[in-house]
């Protein structure tokens, strides 16, 4: 038998499970119970279980095990005491109880896990295509609404919308908690891609807060990335997770010990992960060899390139400018011609970069987008124009929510001074 804890020794505990499990254990209770609020409801009431159980009779063998047990025995009894006012209520608590039963008894470590089930329920066709990201992205991987607002450039408000009318749609649709069979695959695929790719830009490179990267959720999104591999082997899920590996392997070298940020073209190369460079090396072949491959295997080849680079000077710079003009070709994007931009000033000079970033803004794309004006910065201050180079500083610190990156601009701010 357990032996017990103190309660903040429980605190500690419960705050770590939850950190690392919650978004398991609601996608599992989403599966059990049918219904999104009713499992968020339930998830909440077994961790305030927890919290009066757990420091008395010590903690459970299987922690994630016991709070999904509990929370949906917490819901049927909430369901249960419903049917006082309302009787279809015991209907409802007698339906899922009989059919979760069943489902509870299922090993939820398989292929595909309930995450990758909640993932494709979330990205139902028959929801809105902004609903479909939004509610992946809250739902299974736990971005904040805040969070997800500054990815879509939008308002928090806005947002909550989107995620409440697709909960809606999904329940008056009675739309299935299940991975879509073979035939339905394709057309749900590019969503749920888009997702994971945009779950692991928000771990790689976290867009507010005091860290550089997240890497619970870059690790949630190559976790994500493998399960759609062994489901689906398709070039461009290859081309995903090579893209993925071959960006996390320079996780360590990407912030100083008192991790503040470090560029590419400074950091110590041999504390990048060489096996994630060598799967990923692996995978993006594979998918290039296919000829059936798209952006995300393109930007695994770029990746790649960089990979492969023993320095910063070895790299094969009209490479990756040629890969880049392949990419915006086949996904026209103002921040692709902003990398494609970069690139071509590492080839032939900064003015040469300048030039067309300056096109870029001028059109009025990425007027908000703080990388534009920062690598804008970094070329004025090659070329020595360095009022424009403080102007443009200034520009991309007030649009970054970022601590790491504020301090870095704030330094090369000094530094011009």
């Amino acid at each position: 038998m357990p032996e017990p804890c103190s309660a903040e020794q429980i605190h500690v505990m419960l705050d770590s499970v939850y950190r690392a499990e919650s978004g398991r254990i609601l996608a599992t209770l989403i599966r059990l119970l049918g219904d999104f609020e009713l499992a968020e409801d339930a998830m909440q009431d077994a961790f305030a279980a927890a919290l009066d159980h757990w420091p008395k009779n010590g903690v459970p063998e299987n922690p994630r095990a016991w709070l999904v047990s509990t929370g949906r025995f917490r819901a049927i009894d909430a369901l249960r005491r419903r049917a006082r006012f309302d009787a279809s209520q015991e209907k409802i608590a007698e339906q899922i109880e009989m059919q979760s039963s069943v489902s509870a008894m299922a090993d939820d470590e398989s292929v595909p896990d309930d995450r990758l089930r909640l993932i494709f329920t979330c990205c139902h066709p028959a929801l809105a295509p902004e609903a479909r990201v939004a509610l992946t992205l809250r739902e299974v991987c736990g971005l904040t609404t805040e969070e997800i607002a500054r990815a879509f450039l939008t308002t928090p408000p806005t947002l909550a919308q989107r995620i409440v009318r697709a909960k809606a749609k999904i329940r008056d649709a009675r739309i299935p908690y299940q991975v879509p069979s073979p035939a339905e695959l394709p057309e749900r695929l590019d969503t749920v891609l888009h997702v994971v790719y945009l779950v692991f830009n928000e771990g790689y490179s976290a867009s507010s807060g005091t860290m550089v990267t997240r890497d619970d959720l870059s690790g949630e999104a190559i976790r994500l990335g493998r399960l759609l591999q062994a489901l689906l082997p398709e070039p461009e899920v290859t081309g995903l997770l090579a893209l993925m590996l071959l960006q996390e392997s320079r996780r360590a070298a990407r912030t100083s010990p008192e991790g503040e940020l470090i560029l590419l073209e400074n950091q110590d190369r041999s504390l990048w992960n060489r096996p994630q460079i060598e799967e990923g090396i692996a995978l993006v072949e594979r998918a290039l060899m296919s000829r059936r491959f798209g952006p995300y295997t393109l930007q695994a080849a770029i990746a790649a390139v960089h990979a492969e680079a023993s320095t910063a000077a070895a790299t094969d710079w009209p490479q990756i400018v040629a890969l880049y003009s392949v990419l915006a070709r086949a996904e026209p994007s103002p921040v692709v011609e902003l990398n494609r931009a970069v690139a071509v000033a590492m080839r032939d000079g900064p003015q040469a970069g300048l030039d067309l970033i300056d096109a870029l803004l001028t059109r009025g794309d990425l007027a908000e987008y703080h990388l534009a004006h920062s690598a804008r910065a970094d070329l004025c201050r090659r070329l020595g124009k360095t009022t424009e180079a403080r102007a443009s500083y200034e520009k991309a610190l007030s649009l970054t929510q970022q601590g790491p990156e504020r301090r870095f601009l704030e330094n090369r701010l000094r530094a011009l001074s």
